[in-house]
């Protein structure tokens, strides 16, 4: 108990996100400007991100989503201990890759609410405290977000903040960048792959790697036919599915109707 207590008051001078912060998360939207019929005229952006609700997002988004990143993610407060206690038998003790992670969801968007501190040219001591601190900062963090939002509101902060690279921040660019299309006409295998890059955008890159982008879009699939997302058939069937790259298109500020005049 006294130690618990000790952690507790030595990590709230840690530099966490305050319950302030948490309730006002910064993002670098992108400006959009409409014509007078209601469409979207241009986007102006740091980042080319158009945040969405949680009621745009995709049924088999989803349902990828928590299949393969957090199968219990209704069930804890923000910190899995069955998947921690998972991680340190299999993947720490017997080395076994099948062991998974042991971040939930809101641990990843928690993440990306504050910064890793730089290790280079710390020794392994250092860097050691370092991540162990980062780590604590990342569970406490993970809490305060269960306790300020829902699960629904957690899971579409995460799609909306995360960076799925070549220009596109957030989900909604995703889509558009990857598959040139709206969120509601993403099909399943088409979730399925910006799902598997969370992991690792650089390394799933669908442009770059479209062997590695597939296998681990497998995976996913696999996931939700373990969970009861997917039947068996339809698992055989969308796993043959070659990864379409076909109308990629990364977004520029210059791109539509009328820059000159837009700007």
């Amino acid at each position: 108990g006294i130690a618990i207590l000790v952690f507790f008051l030595v990590a709230s001078s840690w530099d966490i996100p305050s319950f302030e912060t948490l309730e006002n998360p910064e993002y670098d939207s992108a400006s959009v400007i409409y014509s007078n019929d209601e469409t979207i005229f241009g986007t102006y952006y740091i980042e080319n991100r158009l945040p969405v609700e949680y009621d745009d997002l995709p049924t088999s988004m989803i349902s990828a989503l928590v299949s393969t990143e957090d199968a219990r993610f209704h069930e804890h407060n923000g910190i899995d201990i069955q998947a921690l206690g998972r991680v340190a038998i299999k993947t720490v003790l017997l080395g076994q890759d099948s062991g998974g992670g042991g971040s939930t969801i809101t641990q990843q968007l928690a993440k990306l609410l504050f910064k890793r501190p730089n290790l280079r040219g710390k020794n392994k001591f250092s860097r050691i405290i370092a991540l162990v601190q980062v780590k604590f900062k990342e569970w406490l963090t993970a809490v305060r977000l269960e306790k300020q939002y829902t699960k629904e509101e957690i899971m579409t902060m995460y799609l909306n903040k995360f960076e799925f690279i070549n220009g596109a921040h957030g989900v909604y660019s995703a889509a558009e960048t990857y598959f040139n299309k709206p969120l509601d006409s993403m099909r399943v295998e088409e979730n399925a792959v910006l799902v598997g890059m969370l992991k690792n955008p650089s390394l799933y890159n669908p442009i770059r790697f479209p062997e590695k982008a597939q296998k681990r879009r497998n995976v996913v699939l696999k996931q939700m036919e373990r969970y009861g997302e997917l039947t068996t058939a339809e698992y055989d069937s969308l796993k043959l599915i070659e990864i379409d790259m076909s109308d990629f298109n990364r977004e520029t500020q210059s791109e539509g109707v009328g820059p000159y005049f837009r700007s």
